[in-house]
């Protein structure tokens, strides 16, 4: 009962200072499973419909963790000389209490350079909305020091939800072996303030990816698997986050292993473990917390599936990139 006390406490504050700070994206630890996510330019950077299921249970130990759900679907289109995709995303937390709501349409022009080379340029829009249940919602004026939770608050609600349009871009390069590319999320830094006072921007979000695809062979240069170390790098308002690790490959089965860390505090070590098959893809993470947090949060677990569509495909003029699927 205490250490359920201490939390509400803690997500009391932590709720009322979003409404005046600039809070971070949701984030996923399946990074090339929720590509779209990651970086718009990679609309349509498979032949047929790819379809990308996401669910992340963030510090599940705690009463009012962190659950993100996302959605997405895209395909190149030879007649647009690029890639369409849709995607959807929501975030509770609280208990829910606290949601947010995306959904954008992207766009990709694909270019090749070269015989070996080609890069894609994507643009975003969508609506992003952020939404509150006040009645689920406790505050420091509600709290006796020694019964907890009794009193009525002083705090006057304000909108249930608060919407905006947001904007983001996205360049990708791309070879045989090598991919790499950057995006600019929320460009304009679209406002979601729900009580009066000052404005609730959803900061600006900068990510740097890159990595490569290395065979490994075995006797006769038969390929009997692949390794592939990659590194993310993302900037949103104060916050610096670093990823890096590795994924290996073996028939149908797929292992992961990074770390993550900002610019003060080593955050997660997470591994993950996957089944990659020529329709469907599906994998599952888990992030083990090593910072501190005062309780054991229960790290982090998320599932992606993906299903590759089968569809009539005429001789292309595009190349698709090759980079791990999680």
């Amino acid at each position: 009962m205490k250490k359920n006390f201490y939390w509400q406490i803690v997500f009391a504050f932590l709720f009322i200072a979003s409404f005046t700070a600039k809070a971070q994206d949701p984030q996923f630890s399946q990074f090339y499973a929720n590509r779209l996510y990651l970086n718009p330019a990679f609309a349509g950077t498979e032949r047929c419909p790819r379809v990308g299921l996401n669910y992340r249970n963030q510090w599940p130990s705690l009463d009012q963790g962190f659950i993100t759900y996302s959605a997405s679907v895209d395909r190149h289109f030879n007649a647009l000389s690029g890639g369409l995709g849709l995607l959807a995303m929501r975030d509770e937390s609280g208990a829910g209490s606290v949601t947010r709501q995306d959904i954008s349409l992207m766009y990709a022009y694909q270019l090749n350079i070269t015989r070996f080379f080609s890069m894609t340029a994507g643009a975003q829009v969508g609506y992003i909305n952020k939404g509150v249940d006040w009645d689920q919602l406790t505050f420091g004026d509600m709290i006796d020091p020694r019964q907890g939770f009794i009193y009525n608050t002083d705090e006057v609600p304000g909108d249930q939800s608060k919407g905006n349009m947001d904007f983001s871009v996205g360049v990708l390069g791309f070879s045989e072996r090598f991919f790499g590319g950057f995006a600019v999320h929320h460009i304009t830094e679209p406002n979601v303030q729900l009580t009066t006072g000052s404005p609730s921007p959803v900061p600006r979000k900068y990510t740097v990816h890159a990595g490569m695809v290395i065979p490994i062979r075995g006797l006769g240069g038969i390929e009997k698997g692949t390794i592939s170390p990659n590194f993310i790098f993302q900037n949103q308002a104060s916050f610096t986050q670093f990823n890096y690790g590795f994924y290996a490959t073996k028939g149908v089965v797929v292992g992961g292993l990074w770390v993550r860390h900002s610019l003060s505090n080593f955050d997660a070590i997470t591994a993950m473990f996957g089944v990659h098959m020529d329709r469907f893809k599906v994998g599952y993470s888990y992030d083990l917390t090593v910072s501190t947090l005062g309780q054991d949060p229960g790290g982090s677990h998320e599932i992606s599936f993906i299903l590759n569509i089968n569809c009539k495909v005429k001789k292309a003029s595009y190349r698709t990139v090759s980079c791990p699927n999680f």
